[in-house]
């Protein structure tokens, strides 16, 4: 963690005057109006020629290991018709003739048909169609028995919720060295998008996989690395606590919460809901009421934050209860669909929001079919910010992609296209889209991480529409140059 010194920034809201930031050992010691002489210090200079300065920004909810493959997968988020799909991992297979097939993006929850494993069972190698929520993917016989899996798929060939999260970091033939290679490029990427962190919260061991990376030059950004049911106890036995550094992994890798899938999701139609979906389910609970309360009761007696996922309005009753009754501290992941009465028990919990706002772009059209009447209270950002909830956005990465510009925009403008803004009412200003997106700190001052971006304009004074292109000049984190254009 090298001294530096960025020359001439403005502070994005701190009205405009240029500054310079000192920063020692990875955290800001000095905001002083701008010098116009040398820095006369050991300090590296960093010349901000009047760019924006901000808080560096985070993702708080990511795959990482299956984000980084999707450049390496089939693409379906253009296929429209299961014939589509078909025509695509043909023209793959044309291509890689004898490989398997991994698909990644079908979104088919409102197709009038969807992908089925007799329509894969003309393929005669592995092929696997992974739904674009991460909640489910359907495959052909040979993917099915290569993954053992036949046993917990339905007639159709799909394979959901638990039976799916079990095997799905490790679908597709790369072996660990690969997938590390990928996130350690993908990170280059988030940090030249401006990101210092992520919130991991893969379904494996992720101490391990981080452990890993920073021995192959991971060093893009800081990571909370959560850990999920069947890792929770080897934390609590090493003694971890949220925010404690994972042994072996560096100085940018921590202990994050503690991670569980409550309910479904929407487009796989496994959110448990309080109303029926149109064929008459309500979607499901992944875990009962006490496994959920006692997992939460030891990893907070452990002094480990919970993040539990909760999509459907009756799930998020059923969390909440469980976060009441173990005294847990941490974050609704999702929280897609509540209830006022809910918005009002998060906030009385001290909970935060851990929420994803390219989702509602991407699931509009579908909740009107599957929530119809009740996408008044989706994704109901602002709702949550007044009853004084904590909003930390994030993607979601792969089901969104990992950009945080993407995400703010989705958050402020409520749509993804020519379309008008789907329920305003819920739109958040810039300034709390950012804030939402600092990773906790609330300004650039000292004492605080020199984890920074320097943007080309004021995000502030940009509407609202150009943000997804803001021009990136250089990202710090942890007082090094992660990205820079300069």
């Amino acid at each position: 963690m090298a001294d530096l010194l960025i020359r001439g920034a403005r502070l994005v809201g701190g009205g405009g005057d240029p500054v310079d930031v000192a920063t020692t050992e990875g955290v800001v010691v000095d905001v002083r109006p701008a010098s116009t002489g040398p820095s006369g210090g050991e300090a590296a200079d960093l010349a901000a020629d009047g760019r924006w300065l901000m808080p560096g920004l985070w993702d708080q909810h990511v795959h990482p290991t299956d984000w980084a493959a999707v450049g390496h997968r089939l693409d379906l988020r253009h296929a429209g018709t299961v014939a589509a799909c078909l025509e695509a991992v043909a023209a793959r297979l044309a291509e890689r003739p004898g490989e398997e097939v991994v698909a990644t993006g079908l979104w088919c929850a409102g197709w009038p048909t969807r992908p089925v494993r007799a329509d894969l069972d003309r393929f005669d190698v592995p092929v696997a169609l992974l739904s674009g929520d991460s909640h489910s993917a359907v495959m052909n016989g040979a993917a099915l028995a290569r993954y053992g899996l036949a046993a917990d798929a339905d007639d159709d060939g799909w394979v959901t919720e638990a039976a799916w999260f079990a095997v799905m970091p490790t679908i597709g033939t790369a072996d660990d060295a690969t997938r590390d290679r990928w996130v350690v490029e993908a990170g280059r990427r988030a940090a030249a998008r401006g990101v210092v962190g992520i919130v991991d919260l893969d379904p494996h061991d992720t101490h391990a996989a981080w452990r890993r990376r920073v021995a192959a030059g991971f060093a893009a950004h800081r990571v909370r690395a959560g850990v999920w049911l069947d890792h929770l106890d080897d934390a609590l036995a090493a003694g971890l606590r949220t925010g404690d550094p994972v042994p072996g992994a560096g100085p940018l890798v921590t202990m994050g919460p503690f991670k569980v899938i409550a309910d479904g999701s929407l487009n796989t139609g496994t959110a448990h809901c309080r109303h029926p979906f149109p064929d008459g389910s309500v979607g499901a609970m992944n875990i009962d009421d006490a496994t959920l309360t006692a997992a939460m009761t030891r990893a907070a007696t452990g002094g480990i934050d919970a993040a539990i996922h909760a999509i459907g309005d009756a799930a998020l009753t059923q969390v909440l209860d469980a976060f009441e009754r173990s005294g847990a501290r941490g974050t609704v992941e999702h929280a897609q669909l509540a209830t006022p009465e809910d918005v009002a028990r998060m906030a009385a919990l001290g909970l935060a929001a851990s929420v994803q706002p390219r989702h509602l772009v991407d699931d509009r059209d579908v909740a009107e079919v599957l929530w119809r009447g009740r996408t008044d209270r989706a994704y109901a950002y602002a709702d949550m910010a007044r009853a004084g909830v904590e909003l930390r956005l994030g993607s979601d990465a792969p089901v969104a992609p990992l950009d945080p510009w993407l995400t703010i925009a989705a958050a402020v403008l409520r749509t993804g296209d020519e379309r008008p803004a789907w329920h305003p009412e819920q739109r958040i200003d810039v300034t709390l889209a950012l804030r939402s997106s600092w990773g906790g700190v609330t300004g650039v001052a000292p004492g605080a991480p020199a984890d920074l971006v320097l943007l080309d304009d004021d995000p502030l004074a940009l509407d609202a529409a150009r943000l997804p292109g803001i021009g990136v000049a250089a990202t710090i984190c942890a007082g090094n140059v992660t990205h820079a254009t300069l």
